[in-house]
C-alpha cells in the first residue's frame, strides 16, 4: 500500500481543503441564524480531522505523482468527497439514510442535479447553498482547484489535471505552467459566476436565490432552492438569463479564458465546436417548437417557443433546471431533448455527455467511411478546423463511444432487473451518465429520485461518477492490471 501513499497524501490535503470550503455555508448559516450551524460545525471538524489524519500518516512517503497516482487520486477523490459532502445533510435531515445523503452529495459534486429531497422551499438557505455550492466546486473539478495549490507543497499536479480535464485539454496547456492554467480556468469560471448571479438578481431574484442558482447554472448542475425549480418564479427575464449563461457554461472554458486575456472574439471564431453547438440547438428549438405547436401542446406559438427554448438548452447542456413538466409532451419530444444531452456540451465545459468534440469526430469519421466505400483509394483525413485528427485520437474516440453505449445498455439492464420500468431505467441512466439530472417516467422533472431503493441509488451514484470522469478514468482504476505494480 505504500506505493499509493503519495496519492493518499494528496487526497488527505484535498479532503482538508474540502472541509475548509464548508466554512462558506457555515458562515452563512451563522449570519442568518437559520438553525443549521451545528450541522456544519460537526461536518467541518470531522472532514478536516479525517483529512489531517490521512495526510499525516502518509507524509513520510511523498514524491511526485505518476500516471497511476493521478488516476487513483482522481477516482478516489470523487468517491470519497461525497461522503464528507453528505455530512451536513445527514446532520440536519436525520430522516435521510446514508445512501440518500451520499446520492445527493454525488449528484452535487458531479454537477448532475438528480435529487432525493423534497420540500426545498422550506429548507434553510445555507443547506440549499451547500447543495449548489457543491455543483460549483465539482463543475470545473475540485481536482483542478487543488492543482493550483499542490505545487506549493512539493506535490506534482499534472497527472491529476490530465485525468480530470476532458480530452481535448489533455494535450496542451493554456499557459506554460499547469498551476497558471488551473488558476486561469478558475478565474474565468468565477467571473462568469459573478456575472450570472448579478444578472439573476437584476432579473428579479432575491440575493440568496440569485447566488444559489448562479452556482447551479455555471456549474451546469441543476439543483434549485425550489421544488418547482425555475418554474417557481414564473419570470421570463430569469429564464432568459438562465438560457444565456447555460449556453456560455456549455462552451469550452479554455475558449472563454483565451478570449478574456486577448480581449478578442477571435478564439470563439476559431473554436470548431461552436458552430455545431449553436446550429444543433437552434434547429432543435425550431423543430420542436413547430412540432409541439402543431399538436397544440401550449396556448400559442410564443408560449411553445418559451418552454421549448428553455428546456432544450437546459437539458442539452446538462443543466437540468426546469420550468414545466416536459414529460407531458409527446414521447418524441421527450426523447429528443434527452438525446441532446448526450453530446451538446463542448469539451472543456462544465457539461456532461460525450461532448461535442467527440460527436463531430464521430460524424466526420462516419462520412469518411461512406466516401471510402465509394472510392476505396481516396485519401480523406478527418479534420477539426484546419487541423487533421490523428488515427490515435480517432481510435480513442471510437473506444470511448463504444464504452459509453455499453455502459448505458448494461446499467439500464441492471436497473430493469430490479423492477424499474424501461423508460424510467433507461432515462435515469442516460440522465445520470450525462450528468443532466431529470429523466423521464418516475425520474422526470415533476418527481425526484427518492423513490429509488438502496441498490438503485448506488447504481445511479456510480453512474454519475462514471459520467463525470468520462468513463475511462474511473474504469482504469477498476481493472486488475491497474493494481499489478
Amino acid at each position: 500500500m505504500r506505493a499509493y501513499h503519495p496519492a493518499l497524501n494528496a487526497l488527505g490535503l484535498i479532503i482538508m481543503i474540502f472541509g475548509l470550503l464548508m466554512g462558506f455555508p457555515l458562515g452563512v448559516s451563522a449570519w442568518l441564524e437559520d438553525g443549521a450551524t451545528l450541522a456544519y460545525d460537526r461536518a467541518l471538524l470531522l472532514t478536516i480531522g479525517c483529512g489531517a489524519v490521512l495526510w499525516t500518516f502518509t507524509r513520510s512517503h511523498t514524491r511526485d505523482l505518476r500516471v497511476h497516482d493521478g488516476f487513483f487520486l482522481v477516482a478516489s477523490a470523487w468517491v470519497v468527497l461525497p461522503v464528507f459532502g453528505a455530512l451536513p445533510l445527514l446532520a440536519f435531515l436525520p430522516e435521510l439514510t446514508f445512501t440518500q445523503a451520499y446520492f445527493e452529495a454525488v449528484s452535487g459534486l458531479t454537477a448532475t442535479g438528480a435529487t432525493v429531497l423534497s420540500g426545498l422551499d422550506d429548507l434553510p438557505i445555507s443547506i440549499n447553498l451547500w447543495r449548489t455550492f457543491m455543483h460549483w466546486i465539482g463543475g470545473m473539478g475540485v481536482i483542478v482547484l487543488v492543482v493550483a495549490i499542490l505545487p506549493l507543497l512539493g506535490i506534482g499536479g499534472r497527472q491529476m489535471f490530465k485525468a480530470e480535464i476532458p480530452t481535448p485539454m489533455k494535450e496542451s496547456s493554456l499557459t506554460p505552467r499547469i498551476t497558471e492554467t488551473a488558476k486561469g480556468l478558475w478565474m474565468t469560471y468565477t467571473l462568469l459566476t459573478v456575472a450570472c448571479g448579478l444578472s439573476l438578481w437584476y432579473a428579479g431574484l432575491d440575493g440568496w436565490d440569485a447566488l444559489i442558482h448562479a452556482f447551479s447554472v455555471t456549474g451546469l448542475g441543476g439543483f434549485s432552492s425550489k421544488d418547482a425549480s425555475i418554474g417557481h418564479f414564473a419570470n421570463p427575464k430569469v429564464e432568459v438569463v438562465v438560457i444565456v449563461f447555460a449556453l456560455l457554461a456549455g462552451l469550452n472554458y479554455a475558449t472563454h479564458y483565451l478570449a478574456l486575456v486577448r480581449r478578442s472574439v477571435r478564439p470563439y471564431l476559431r473554436d470548431p465546436e461552436i458552430p455545431f453547438f449553436f446550429a444543433v440547438l437552434a434547429l432543435s428549438i425550431a423543430g420542436l417548437t413547430l412540432y409541439l405547436d402543431q399538436l397544440h401542446a401550449h396556448a400559442d406559438l410564443p408560449a411553445t417557443l418559451r418552454y421549448v427554448a428553455f428546456h432544450v438548452v437546459s437539458i442539452a447542456t446538462s443543466l437540468g433546471l426546469t420550468t414545466y413538466d416536459y414529460t407531458l409532451w409527446p414521447m418524441f419530444a421527450q426523447l429528443w431533448i434527452l438525446f441532446l444531452g448526450s453530446f451538446i456540451a463542448c469539451s472543456g465545459s462544465t457539461g456532461g455527455g460525450i461532448k461535442m468534440m467527440r460527436a463531430i469526430i464521430l460524424y466526420k469519421q462516419v462520412f469518411r467511411e461512406i466516401v471510402r466505400s465509394l472510392h476505396p483509394h481516396a485519401v480523406r483525413p478527418v479534420r477539426l478546423g484546419d487541423q487533421p485528427v490523428s488515427e490515435s485520437i480517432l481510435h480513442a474516440v471510437l473506444g470511448f463511444s463504444f464504452m459509453y453505449m455499453v455502459s448505458i445498455v448494461s446499467l439500464t439492464l441492471v436497473l430493469s432487473a430490479t423492477g424499474l420500468d424501461i423508460i424510467t431505467a433507461f432515462s435515469a441512466v442516460v440522465a445520470c451518465i450525462n450528468n443532466t439530472g431529470p429523466g423521464l417516467g418516475a425520474a422526470g422533472p415533476d418527481a425526484n429520485y427518492a423513490a429509488m431503493d438502496t441498490f438503485q441509488s448506488w447504481v445511479l451514484a456510480f453512474t454519475m461518477i462514471l459520467g463525470r470522469l468520462e468513463i475511462f478514468t474511473f474504469l482504469v482504476v477498476l481493472t486488475p492490471s491497474f493494481w499489478r505494480r
